[in-house]
Parts: structure tokens; sequence; C-alpha cells
């Protein structure tokens, strides 16, 4: 009992620390979703009745083959149904055959319904490709905000020890009697602050993960940790794409669109369908088959074998059927499809108009971000200079705390300012290169 006690604790202790076995990379990411997300594997279910509905159409073309087997008990009076004389006693019979029936012109629906389904299917796959692209940017976005809150961690960090290290100097003064204990009892202030931002950081960075894990349906965030080493770098020098080039690649690559025209070429072949309606049907039947008696095995002393080689009976037959008023359903039916066909390219049109305005907002975003990252270097580069000789002033006695304090915030502002244009650079240019075709990737 006890090693059975141990097993299950270690089993448990295992599973709860399973995602600590490796670090997430961005890619680990989103395979890993793109092989459980829910969401994704309802679209592929969705896809593989659509493959069904695809090979069915193509076999509706065959003839179709049917066999039976039929008893009839009679008691008392009846008609012998292979002689069709009255019989005044109690009898069985049986039929046993075989027919086929196929259709050999429909005004092309058949063909047509071959190739609404086989638009339909693709339209279904691209769907499954859009799902996967829609995790993808989720994942993403999540990913690169767990290394933005990460880097603004370690900025805080720097700032509270900074700002600790100013505490003990300042400790050592006032024992010295060079300063009064006001000027430590405000630097302790500042520094429990400081404390307070680094808790709150740390607890931005935790929801970040949260974030993550359940866009990932992981079970639980502990022990999930995403690898650190997916270092995030920009070249501002680099070329944005037009509007107009990202667009041209994106229109002949995304799945939302390229869905979008297979729906509507399913529609249109679905309109074809219900304008052959019109059409005379065309078609040919054959059927083979043979009755048994028992009046006849009585009367005419015919066995079971011999009556049903004596009665066998075979039949061709061709046949057509013209349409000529049916309650005007197939008018109705071409109007319906007509309607859906403009529907579809409106669809159609909305899509690539929507498209174009997240590509120039994409593209607007990504060069305000590189102007913003700019400014924002050289802000940096500036309050860190005047930082340093407010610190060097603060340090002789010339400035106070508060000046110090304001030195310090404009700092720490100017850092996370960059973060912030930084990530929001990245993800603007993997937006566009997304749109591109290019795979994200840091």
């Amino acid at each position: 009992m006890k090693i059975k006690l141990f097993l299950v604790a270690i089993s448990v202790l295992l599973s709860s620390h399973g995602y600590a076995q490796k670090k997430w990379t961005l890619t680990d990411c989103i395979d890993y979703a793109h092989s459980n997300n829910l969401q994704i594997k309802r679209q592929q279910l969705k896809a593989e009745i659509s493959k069904n509905d695809y090979f069915q159409s193509k076999m509706s073309i065959l003839p179709s083959v049917n066999a039976g087997y039929n008893r009839n008990l009679f008691f008392g009076r009846h008609v012998d149904e292979v002689t069709y004389t009255i019989i005044e006693d109690n009898s069985t019979s049986d039929y046993i055959g075989a027919e086929a029936e196929v259709s050999l012109f429909a005004g092309l629906q058949n063909y047509n319904r071959i190739k609404m389904n086989q638009f339909s299917m693709l339209s279904k796959l691209q769907d499954v490709e859009k799902e996967k692209i829609e995790i993808t940017l989720g994942i993403a976005t999540a990913y690169l905000d767990i290394l933005f809150k990460k880097e603004l961690l370690l900025v805080t960090k720097s700032q509270m020890d900074i700002v600790l290290q100013q505490v003990e100097r300042t400790k050592k003064l006032v024992d010295a009697g060079s300063v009064a204990k006001g000027d430590l009892l405000e630097i302790q202030a500042q520094w429990a602050s400081e404390q307070y931002n680094v808790t709150n950081a740390q607890n931005n960075l935790k929801s970040s993960y949260l974030n993550l894990t359940q866009i990932l349906d992981l079970d639980s965030v502990s022990g999930f940790e995403i690898d650190f080493q997916d270092t995030v770098s920009i070249n501002i020098l680099s070329e944005i794409l037009s509007e107009s080039e990202v667009y041209n690649s994106a229109i002949e690559l995304l799945p939302h669109i390229k869905s979008a025209e297979y729906q509507l070429k399913s529609y249109q072949k679905s309109l074809a369908i219900q304008k052959g309606k019109i059409s005379p049907v065309i078609y040919a039947n054959s059927s083979i088959g043979s009755r048994y008696s028992s009046d006849q095995e009585d009367l005419l002393d015919q066995n079971y074998s011999k009556q049903m080689d004596v009665n066998l009976n075979k039949s061709v037959g061709f046949g057509i059927s013209v349409p000529i008023f049916n309650k005007w359903q197939v008018m109705n039916g071409i109007s319906n499809a007509k309607i859906q066909v403009s529907d579809a390219e409106i669809q159609l049109a909305q899509l690539k108009q929507q498209l174009y305005k997240e590509i120039q907002q994409a593209h607007n975003d990504a060069v305000s971000a590189r102007d913003k990252y700019s400014s924002a270097v050289e802000a940096v580069n500036s309050y860190t200079e005047s930082f340093k000789y407010t610190e060097q002033k603060y340090n002789v006695g010339i400035v106070n705390s508060v000046e110090y304090n304001i030195a310090k915030n404009n700092f720490i502002k100017a850092q996370s300012d960059l973060l912030q244009a930084k990530y929001q650079y990245v993800f603007a240019v993997k937006i566009l290169d997304f749109y591109k075709g290019t795979p994200l990737s840091l």
C-alpha cells in the first residue's frame, strides 16, 4: 500500500510539473495549438464531412443496384401470383430479384453537384487554415506580451537596486551625521515604492503567462515557461513594404479569402444545378427476377428450382421525364440560387475590402511604431545622461531627494516607453510579414 501511495504521489507530482520539462518557444506554442486546439479540431471534422459529401457526389453517377427477397403467406381464397388463377387453399409464394437504374442525362446536375461539393470541400479546408491563423496570431500576441513584461520587470528590478544602493549610502551618511534623517526616510519611502512596482510587474507577467496558457488550453500555468532565448531584435532601417505590395501577396495566400472564393464557386455550381432541373431527365433501368408458388408445385408438379427456372424474367427499359409544372419550385430554386451567388460575391468583396483596411492599419502601425521607437531611443539616451548627472549631484548633496526622484522617474518612463515602442514595432512588422506569407517567428 505504501508503494502504491508513493507511485501515485510521484505521478501527480510529474503531471503537475509536466510543462517544466522544457521551455516553450513561439514555434512550440504554435505547433501545440495547431495539434490540440478544439476549435481547429471542429473545423477539421467539418472538412471531413465535406470530403465525404464530395466523394458521395462522385459515386452518385454510378447505377443504383438493389436485390430483394419477398415471401407471402396466403390463407383461403386468393389469386396465384404466377398464373393469376383463383386458389381455394392456403399457400406460399417467393420472389427473388434484382434491379438497376442509372441516370443518362439530367441537365448536367450530377456533374455540377460534383463540382459544387468539390469547391465546398476546398472552402472547408481553407477554413481549417483560417482557424490556425487566428490562433497563431493570438499566440504570437500573447508570447510577445510575455517578452515585453519580462523585460519591463528586469528594468523595474534594476531601478529598485539603484534605489537600494542609495538607501544604503544614505544610511551611512546619516550615521556619519552628514545628512539629516529625513533624507533617509524619503529614500526609504522611494525604495518601498520601487518594491511595489516590482510586485506589480511580477503580477503583470503572471497574468500574461495565464493568458498564453489559456489560449493553448493548458490545464495549468504551473511549470509553464517560455524560452527567453527567443530574443527580439529590430532593424529600423529595414524597408517597410507598401500597402499594395502586401495586399497583392495576401490576396493570393490568406485562407479566409480563398475560402470565400471557393464558396462563391460552389454557389455558382449550385445555380447550375437548379437550372439543370429545367432539362428533361433520361434514365435507363433493368431487372431480373423469378417467382415460386406452392400452388404451382401442387398443380404442375414443379419443384422450387424448376419454378425459379421457368418463371425467370428479365427486362431492360429506357425512360424520359419532362418537367412541365412543379408548383414554381424550380424557378424559385433558380432565383434563390442567384441570390446566394450575389451574396457570396458581396461577401468576398467585403473580405477583400476589410483585408486592405487591416493591411493599411498594420502598415500605419509599423511606420508609427518605427518613428516612436527612434524617438524613444533618443529619449532614453537623454534621460540616462540626465539621471547620471542628477545622481552625481545627489551623492554630493547638491540636489535633494525630490529632484533625484523626478530624474529617476523620467528615466524609468523613458525605458518603459522604449520597450513598448519596440514591441509595437516588432508586432506590426510581423503582421505585415505574415500577410505576405512569411511564417511567424522571432
